[in-house]
Parts: structure tokens; sequence; C-alpha cells
């Protein structure tokens, strides 16, 4: 590809937009690079599902036509290249969810945050890979095979939005939706080099079909952070499909003004996470970037201890048993084993053990409140590795960090708590990269409904650093 239509293919959405306002780009231009890098790289990298190429160059044309006008008619993100995790329905097109079980089904609506984007003029090219029902932190499903990190094949792409973010990371898209139940986006966030942010709980509304709602939140993947509220600016507030999305809606500025003086709170390990050497560095040397911005960075104990990641699977076993169970009978030995073991275990919680977990919520927050008063952020390890292998089993008995045993599920992420946490907003930003060419994050964890300061202390650091400005060494 020439260095021209690869420079397109890594154009922020907002660069973009303002080069297609002035007429100096048009979407078909764009559209035909991303295209382009999607025939040229998806064949090593597998993360692409469905394409829809020739709707896309139609609906360019349409776009590059709406530009010509004078009438001001455009739409927020008119022209805009969007890849759409195959999770998230969309009306009358096949969504697997990464399922045989699923493999040729259509739904009758679209998801309420997919279909904002594409009515602001975002234009659907590509449908990305996710693992089975979104069970996991890598992004390999019976139905799709195994998806591969841009920066090292080797390696996962993240999950259970693995397939979005490794996408964006390898300019095959400008913007994609995910889904974050876990650590859904910030996974494929920190493994692939870019910014994702889960939304805190209503934020942003969810689909009818989605269980435990207050657990799963929807959300983007950008390459910057900018980029990222545009988005939120478009996908959030009420809408029918949720009764929890909120009635109040927050308009995020595209600019921020710097965080000298911050107090921010730094936990390396949330008080009971094995946590690898090279991200344990790459945290330490983020965390002299914030004190080189003016901040007093303080390391905290939250008090949390391992129960958190019990109790957290209990949830999620629950989760999977209440919507898959009917499966079983017939699908059982064409699903992945582990989403099997999933349901099975979550058949055989009880109901006083599931309200343990409200319980244990309650407990967490009581431990991390005061923190979040007293100090503006809480930062800490995205994931505990880099990033594992692109084909890693969650039934891995022999996994280890630092050569210590860890659970293989969950024991690598430092997510999922505050998904049990979820009125909190949470963003993953990238701080550099490991001996194995896998880039590592940072997780910024706001107060309650405090989007903007998050969004604030990722702007400072993205301007510190300027990561966007690393490609995967693809060819």
């Amino acid at each position: 590809m020439a260095a021209a239509d690869l420079d397109l293919c890594y154009m922020s959405a907002l660069d973009a937009l303002a080069a297609f306002k002035a007429r100096t780009l048009s979407p078909v231009e764009l559209m035909k690079a991303v295209i382009a890098r999607c025939e040229a790289v998806n064949p090593a990298l597998n993360l692409v599902t469905y394409s829809y190429f020739e709707r896309a160059l139609e609906q360019a044309k349409a776009a590059e036509a709406r530009y010509g006008k004078t009438d001001g008619r455009l739409r927020t993100l008119e022209g805009l290249p969007f890849a759409s995790k195959d999770y998230h329905a969309i009306k009358g097109e096949i969504t697997t969810i990464g399922s045989k079980i699923m493999e040729y089904n259509r739904p009758d609506h679209t998801y309420p945050v997919t279909e904002r984007l594409m009515r602001a003029g975002a234009i659907l090219h590509i449908r990305t890979t996710t693992p089975e029902f979104g069970y996991a932190g890598t992004s390999h499903s019976p139905l799709w095979g195994v998806s591969r990190n841009p920066w090292n094949p080797d390696y996962t792409p993240g999950g259970s939005s693995g397939g979005s973010g490794g996408a964006v990371a390898a300019g095959m898209t400008t913007i994609a939706d995910g889904g974050d139940g876990g650590g859904s986006i910030r996974i494929p966030a920190s493994v692939n080099g870019i910014f994702g942010f889960k939304p805190p709980y209503g934020r942003n509304p969810n689909d009818t079909t989605a269980p435990h709602v207050f657990l799963v939140q929807i959300g983007v993947l950008t390459r910057t952070v900018a980029e990222s509220a545009l988005l939120q600016n478009v996908v959030s507030g009420p809408h029918k499909a949720d009764i929890n999305s909120l009635r109040t809606r927050v308009r995020l500025p595209l600019t921020y003004e710097g965080i000298e003086g911050w107090r921010i709170a730094y936990s390396p390990d949330l008080g009971y996470v094995e946590v690898d050497e090279e991200v344990r560095d790459n945290t330490r040397k983020a965390v002299k970037v914030f004190r080189d911005l003016g901040c007093e960075v303080e390391e905290v104990d939250l008090g949390w201890t391992s129960g958190v990641l019990n109790q957290y699977l209990r949830l999620f076993e629950v989760f999977f048993a209440s919507g898959l169970q009917d499966f079983l009978p017939e699908w059982r030995f064409e699903m992945d084993p582990r989403v099997v073991d999933l349901v099975e275990r979550g058949q055989r919680v009880s109901a006083v053990e599931f309200e343990r977990v409200s319980r244990t919520r309650g407990w967490m927050y009581q431990k991390l409140a005061p923190i979040l008063e007293r100090y503006d952020v809480m930062i800490c390890p995205t994931l505990a590795v880099p990033a594992v292998k692109a084909d890693h089993t969650n039934m891995d008995p022999g996994f280890t960090v630092n050569g210590k045993p860890v659970e293989p599920h969950l024991g690598w992420l430092l997510t999922y708590p505050f998904n049990m946490m979820n009125q909190c907003p949470a963003a993953s930003v990238p701080t550099g990269f490991a001996r194995n060419g896998v880039p590592t994050g940072l997780q910024i964890v706001g107060r309650t409904y405090d989007d903007a300061r998050v969004f604030r202390a990722a702007a400072a650091f993205e301007a510190a650093t300027n990561w966007s400005r690393h490609r995967p060494p693809l060819q």
C-alpha cells in the first residue's frame, strides 16, 4: 500500500471530517483506502466476519455528494468508515456472535449504539470478530477461528471486542463499536495500543436482548481521545430499548485543559492481582508522566482481595446460564467448551450465592469511594500481562504470571472489578510496548458518572505521550 493511502487509513475521524468539509478528501477516497487495507492485512489477522465493500462505496459516494451541497444538512459522522462488532444486532444482517448456533441469525432490530452511529453518517463496511457469545478476553470462536494481534500475530487482539480493536489498530477502519462486560473494550484497547472507554452504567443505551444490563456497557474504540468524545456525544442519552438509559446527557468537550495540580491515586495491582514485570515497568513510567504533568500521584491500598474475582465469576456464570442453558441439549458439542462450562457452573449457583455478589459490590465500593473522593482519578494497569497467546484457552490449568499459577479466564485482567463498580467510568490508554512488541495499557477510573474527568486525564496523558503516532509493523 502506498504511504499516502496508509496515512489515510490512520487519519483520525476529526481530521477526516474536516478534510471532507474542506473538499480536500472524499469519503470515497478514504473508504477505498480502508477497504484496500482490509484486503491486504485481514488474511493474516482474521478480524473480519462479513464485509459490505460495494454497498459502503455506494454510501461513500452519497456522502461525497452531501459534502458538495451547501444546504448544511451534514450529519455528525458523515462518510466515516465504521466497523461493528459481530455481537451487536443489525437489522437484516447476519449477526453470529461467534457461534454456530447463530450462524444464520438475522435480527429484526439494530443495537441502539450501532444504530446511532450509522444514523449519524458512519458507513458500515465490516463486521468484526468476537469469541462465542462474548465470553472471553480473547477472540477465537468455533465459527470464525482465531483472530490475531496486528502488533504480533502470535498474540490475541483481545476480547470480546477484539476484532474491533484490532481493526482500528491495523488501519482497517476509522472507528468501531464494542461492548464491555468485564473489560471487553478496555482489553482490546490495551493490547492494540488504542483508546477504549467503558461508559458508566446507563450513559449509553443497551439492547433489549442483552441480559445483565448493569454488567455490560456498549461503547466505541478509537485511536485518540477526541474521537471517542465525538462518538460518545453521538451515542449517549436515553433510548426506549433500555429503561436504565439516563435521561440526562453529558456533552464531552473535544479538547481539554491540563491537569496540573490534580491528585491521582495509583494502585499497581488492585491489591491482589499478580502483575507481569514489564507491565509494572510501563505503569511506573506512566506514573512519571502524570507527575511530570504536575500531578501528585500517591499509591493507595484498596483493601480488595481475590474474593472479588470469585464473586465476579459467580455473576458471569449466572449471566451465561440464564441466556444460554436452553441451547445445551442440541448444541453442546458445537459450542466452545468454556462456554458450556460457564453455563453448567451458572446452573449450580444458588440464589444465596448470587445475592452475595451484590453484597460484595457494596463492600468493594465502600473501599473505593473514599479514595475517589480524595483523588481526581485512580490509575492502575489494564491487564496483568501485555497479552495472552492468540489461542489462549480459559481452561488452561497451567497458566501462570511471573511463574505463579493464575486463574486463566480472568486472572490476567484488572478490568472486571470496574464492571462490578459499573457506575464508575473507566478508560484504557497505551503506556508503551513489551518485548514481544505488544502494547501495554493503563486504566483511568473516575468517580461515578464523572466521564469528563476521565477524558481530561486521558487527553493530558495522550498529549504527553503522542501514542497514536505508532503503527503496527504490518506489510
